[in-house]
């Protein structure tokens, strides 16, 4: 039986995905919950085999909380599931330790299958996100930075990307310009098209 915690702000997304997981015959999931720190208090307790993070969570990202869970239980599995898969997250994450990336597109019976992979020490990164990130080069950003361009790019002001993505409005204006200074662009503007041309968000 592999044990397995959930971790997503999303309620709704998390519960339905627990109860489809407890379908599978060895897989059992052991622990939920709804931020990175949450996520962290609920592994030292339960000890899971493999950990299913949310990239974006309120407080610690699904990247941060892998960090520490790799370093806390090194033993754990670490999977990202995300609707945000650039490709300087996939190498974010890669590098703090994750062995499983996959967009919440996924079936549950594919994301079955990548819990086994990685329970058992492999790996598994969706190839549509693998093959985007390798097209895409380096990107200059860190990973808050794409995050608050993204939403940028949307239409948002800097008070309302603060709201969505649990920063200050100072905090989201320091990261706007520093992506916009990275990038070698004259406003945010011209920041968002770069970015986009090099497929970084």
């Amino acid at each position: 039986m592999i044990t397995v915690l959930l971790a997503d702000d999303e309620n709704l997304i998390r519960d339905a995905l627990a109860t489809l997981l407890d379908l599978v015959d060895d897989l059992e999931v052991v622990g939920q919950a709804a931020s990175g720190t949450e996520a962290l208090a609920v592994a030292a307790k339960v000890h899971p085999d493999v950990a299913v993070l949310d990239l974006q969570m309120p407080g610690l990202d699904g990247i941060e909380t892998a960090r520490r869970l790799a370093a806390e239980q090194p033993g754990c599995g670490l999977v990202i599931v995300t609707s945000h898969g650039r490709p300087g997250y996939l190498k974010a994450a890669l590098t703090a330790g994750v062995r499983g990336f996959v967009p919440k597109t996924t079936s549950a019976r594919v994301l079955a299958e990548v819990i086994r992979t990685v329970a058992a020490g492999g790996r598994y990164v969706d190839s549509d996100l693998a093959a985007d990130a390798i097209a895409a080069g380096e990107s200059p950003l860190s990973p808050r930075e794409a995050d608050v361009l993204e939403l940028a790019a949307e239409g948002a002001d800097a008070e309302e990307i603060a709201a969505r993505s649990h920063l200050s409005v100072g905090t989201v204006r320091n990261y706007l310009s520093s992506a916009t200074s990275k990038l070698g662009a004259g406003n945010r503007h011209e920041a968002i098209k770069v970015a986009r041309r090099h497929g970084w968000i």
